[in-house]
């Protein structure tokens, strides 16, 4: 019980605060304590209160056996005392029937004849109390529907009658309406229907979410596949984890099972989890564990039975495992319930879910699109198989050549032909074969170090990969393959240069001379080279001098590169090195555009394109489009760079995955769809990006990318799109448990509560910028950062009311702001705290809302001592305009006319094509309005009307002056 509740003020606080809470077990007990509470007063009324938050704490909390019991003591309280009962609480009584109706059906246990008794004793209720029956016709459907008999006509018997004041609401009944074609298989008059739910017209506590459950399937039957995502994100964020709406999450996860989202559908499962332990009623675990079934069937079916699932507590589960579980369980559910009703309707609604086919092979839901493969388990398992453009030898002698030969062309088909000799190799039972052309084993063991080290490097992972190179040399050395030897001692030497470390690029550029000038040495020291090997020393010489100019971007390192390049491609020339002769003029394009010269870089990719196309090699056409792409960005033509992109993706799927950069392809054709206007298209292409970013294990790299496609699909309105977005990142194993950047996990929890805000869900968004605001307090290298969430903390506290944490939040940000000034982040922030003060509180808040405009005062102070100009209106004057909204608020009329003809002031009249003329039509009308309504000085606030109506009309701003004309006649019409 709690101890501090001494007072019935303070129980009734108790009680308030406890309606606050989400529905689940801590509203639920605390509901129980302070029924507890309640009886020591010895009041029938405080305890009425705590009885009626208990019943709906049991009902909304899912635990329907303890709600008719609370109902009871309600019920013989009003028998007792009926005149304790005021009109309202006498209301909530006869409307609770309903609810014990409900719960009593929740449970199979009850007998029918029980249900049907409650059912008598609530229409003599009715009639005793002169009320209308609807309700009553309502709860005997519903118990209709349930049994599935006689539906038919209890249904007509409840919705031809006319609603009352304790009928259940429009959306509830217009869902029970829908249901009941659902069930006779009429889809389009379901949907019908549900219309005025499903498009927001009529809502409540469980609607549209109830609604957009049902309603999934439907319209995926009737065609509206596109709606039918937009109800599953906007209803699925509506029930999750809601012990009450466990029968939606199932639904749910069934529509995932349907439309090729199994894995989708295990994610929200392990989201979920809580549902298994916390729904106590027997009905709505039924409607739960069949949906679930159903996911769990077809992840089955599709032969990933071994995947882990997230279900019951105490123990780990398999798909396999869970789904024999979870059968088990809804079989004996349906079989309690069909056993009580005497008939079979509950077996074979779960049979029909169930048997349903797949109603889509594939819907994309979310903007992150997986598979089941995708989600299986990053404990060791087997490597995929590497795709090639041609089938691998099966003999060992023709393999090993193969890869050499392709390795030596540079291949793609080469990594896959290594791959699969290093597994031939680490087998017991591997024989190597006795052929001179194949050499010994040492030599096989040096070439899979090389090809080792070589896929270390293109990670970047340019430490392991100097080592793995020196290993290979040691054995090529013990191979008396001194040629080998002397290439990858070379790849040793470049990739140590490209070791990242805290040096500034001088030092940098340094290293990248001295590793060009000791593989120039290694280069002149070693004779007997084949032409492939001299080629690749001239090659990675210079490379290495590119790297250097595009450290510096000095002049004097740009002829370095094209001298070396063009040694190369001379080399590769006399030799027919195809591959070289490609790589040398790649190098020249680059060299120019690094060096500004974009028209010079794209004639050099276009012979280059021309030399690929004829002679070859094919797989370097993406990488080769793409650089041409990045140049015609550059020279500001997104349409070529699109085109390019498009073809180089199109190419790039004739070869194995990481022959081209992917990830850097869809990158950049995102941004080319963003110049091109073409943002949704954008965004798939981010979302492909940051999707090979995770495939190919660079983590940091795709929720950087995930974060600004969730920002763009915010930007483009798709708020439902963002959240999923943001929660199915923020649920990963490695974000969840804090190893993600911080700094990376709190920018995406940042955008998801700014969409949570956009899509209304205050309460969510407030809570999250709460807890980052905390956070970030602690960012001393980052107070920039602090300012601003401490600022749009501070604002939506103001908009929620509770303006002791908004001050303190304000607080926070002024004093990041001292540390790194946000001038015009914090003069918002200040300026619409001040606005939400007046408006809320009237002329009750005008000394703190006159405060915050005192605080921006001081911050257009400093920003003007700073030499900082915003980039809207300035601050001064958005804080004259202010301090008029805020003082008509407050009702301090001459001080509102004095702030806006000073905000006039400022503004200056617009002239034509000032993109001004808005917010000064706007200053206009508001001063209008004080000084003509609440002043009640008509004719001055005409002339001031007519005056910028003649002005704003000179100017060809026609458009601005609507409000003007409309206050104008408004005041006319009172004089």
């Amino acid at each position: 019980m709690p101890t501090l509740i001494q007072t019935t003020d303070e129980l009734y606080q108790a009680l308030q605060e406890n309606d606050e809470r989400p529905y689940g077990r801590t509203r639920t007990v605390t509901a129980e304590e302070l029924v507890d509470a309640a009886e020591q007063f010895g009041e029938p009324v405080p305890l009425v209160h705590a009885l009626l938050e208990l019943q709906e704490a049991y009902t909304y909390g899912s635990e329907p056996r303890k709600s008719p019991v609370v109902f009871a003591r309600l019920l013989t309280l009003f028998d007792e005392q009926p005149d304790v009962f005021d009109e309202r609480l006498r209301h909530m009584i006869f409307w609770r029937f309903k609810w014990v109706g409900h719960a009593l059906r929740q449970v199979p246990e009850i007998p029918l004849t029980s249900l049907r008794q409650w059912l008598a004793e609530m229409r003599d209720r009715y009639e005793k109390a002169g009320l209308g029956l609807q309700p009553y016709y309502g709860q005997a459907y519903q118990l209709a529907a349930h049994v599935g008999e006689d539906t038919a006509l209890a249904y007509e018997l409840w919705a031809s009658r006319t609603r009352t004041r304790l009928s259940d609401c429009e959306a509830c009944e217009i869902c029970e309406r829908a249901l009941f074609h659902l069930a006779a298989g009429d889809d389009e008059r379901a949907l019908r229907t549900w219309e005025p739910v499903l498009n927001g017209k009529e809502s409540c506590q469980e609607e549209p979410a109830r609604s957009f459950s049902y309603a999934l399937l439907p319209l995926l039957r009737t065609g509206g596949a596109e709606r039918a995502r937009e109800l599953h994100l906007a209803g699925y964020r509506g029930c999750r984890r809601n012990p009450a709406m466990s029968g939606e999450v199932g639904r749910h996860l069934e529509f995932c099972a349907l439309t090729g989202n199994e894995a989708r559908g295990l994610e929200l499962l392990a989201e979920n989890r809580n549902l298994f332990d916390e729904v106590d009623s027997p009905l709505d675990q039924l409607d739960f564990l069949t949906g679930v079934e159903v996911l769990l069937r077809r992840v089955e079916h599709l032969g990933h039975g071994d995947l882990p699932a997230a279900g019951y507590p105490g123990r780990t589960w398999t798909v396999a495992g869970l789904h024999a579980e979870v059968r088990g369980r809804a079989d004996d559910l349906a079989a309690r319930f069909d056993a009580r009703n005497g008939t079979s309707t509950h077996t074979d609604r779960r049979r029909a879910r169930l048997d349903r086919a797949p109603l889509l092979d594939a819907l994309e839901l979310t903007l992150r699109t997986r598979s089941l493969d995708d989600v299986a388990p990053a404990a060791p398992v087997a490597a995929p198989a590497l795709r090639t453009t041609a089938a691998l030898p099966e003999d060992p002698t023709e393999l090993i050549l193969q890869a050499r030969q392709s390795e030596q062309q540079g291949h793609p088909d080469a990594r896959a032909c290594f791959a699969r000799l290093r597994t031939l190799v680490a087998a017991r039972d591997y024989t190597h074969p006795d052929d001179p052309a194949v050499g010994p084993l040492v030599l096989l063991r040096a070439d899979l170090l090389a090809d080792e080290a070589s896929e270390a490097g293109n990670k970047d992972r340019f430490a392991e990969a100097a080592a793995l190179h020196e290993e290979a040399a040691a054995l090529y050395d013990a191979a008396a393959e001194p040629g080998h030897a002397t290439v990858s001692r070379a790849c040793a030497l470049f990739a140590t240069a490209q070791i990242p470390g805290e040096e500034a690029d001088e030092a940098r550029a340094a290293t990248l001379t001295a590793a060009h000038a000791s593989l120039v040495r290694l280069h002149e020291e070693t004779s007997g080279l084949a032409p492939y090997q001299e080629a690749r020393l001239l090659r990675l010489r210079a490379t290495a001098l590119g790297l250097r100019l595009q450290t510096t971007g000095s002049k004097e390192h740009v002829a370095p590169v094209f001298a070396e390049a063009d040694l190369l491609h001379a080399f590769a020339t006399r030799h027919d090195l195809d591959g070289q002769i490609s790589g040398a003029l790649l190098l020249r394009a680059s060299t120019h555009a690094i060096s500004g010269d974009l028209p010079a870089a794209v004639t050099e990719i276009d012979a280059l394109l021309d030399r690929l196309k004829a002679h070859g090699p094919a797989w370097h056409l993406p990488r080769t489009l793409g650089l041409r792409a990045r140049l015609q960005l550059a020279l500001q033509d997104p349409q070529a760079a699109y085109t390019d992109l498009t073809e180089a993706l199109r190419r790039a799927a004739e070869w194995p995955a990481d022959t081209v950069d992917l990830t850097r392809l869809h990158g950049d054709l995102a941004e080319a769809c963003m110049h091109l206007g073409r943002p949704d298209e954008a965004l798939r292409h981010l979302t492909r990006s940051a999707e090979t970013s995770l495939r190919d294990g660079d983590r940091i790299d795709a929720f950087c990318t995930y974060s600004n496609a969730a920002q763009l699909s915010l930007d483009l309105g798709r708020v439902e799109d963002c959240i999923a977005l943001l929660d199915s990142l923020l649920t990963e194993p490695d974000v969840a448990a804090g190893e993600l950047d911080d700094r990376l996990a709190a920018q995406l929890r940042l955008t998801r509560a700014r969409a949570l805000r956009a899509g209304e869900d205050t309460k969510a968004a407030t809570a999250e910028f709460v807890a980052l605001a905390a956070e970030s307090a602690g960012w001393d290298d980052d107070p920039g950062s602090h300012a601003m969430i401490a600022a749009e903390t501070a604002v939506l506290l103001g908009e929620s009311g509770e303006f002791d944490s908004a001050r303190e939040a304000a607080d926070q940000a002024i004093a990041a702001h001292a540390k790194a000034p946000r001038y015009e982040l914090l003069s918002n922030c200040l300026r619409e705290l001040g606005r939400l003060q007046a408006q809320q509180r009237g002329a009750d808040g005008l000394a703190d809302a006159l405060a915050y405009l005192a605080d921006a005062g001081r911050v257009a102070d400093e920003a003007r001592a700073a030499g900082y100009e915003a980039a809207g209106r300035s601050l001064d004057t958005a804080l004259a305009y202010e301090h008029g909204r805020v003082n008509a608020y407050a009702g301090a009329y001459e001080d509102a006319l004095a702030a806006l003809e000073k905000a006039l002031a400022l503004l200056g009249e617009p002239g034509p094509g000032d993109d001004r003329a808005g917010e000064w039509a706007e200053c206009v009308r508001l001063a209008g309005a004080v000084e003509g309504i609440y002043l009640e000085r008509p004719a001055p606030a005409l002339t001031r009307l007519d005056a910028a109506i003649a002005l704003l009309t000179a100017a060809g701003h026609t458009e601005e002056t609507e409000s003007l004309t409309s206050l104008a006649a408004r005041l006319r019409d009172e004089e």
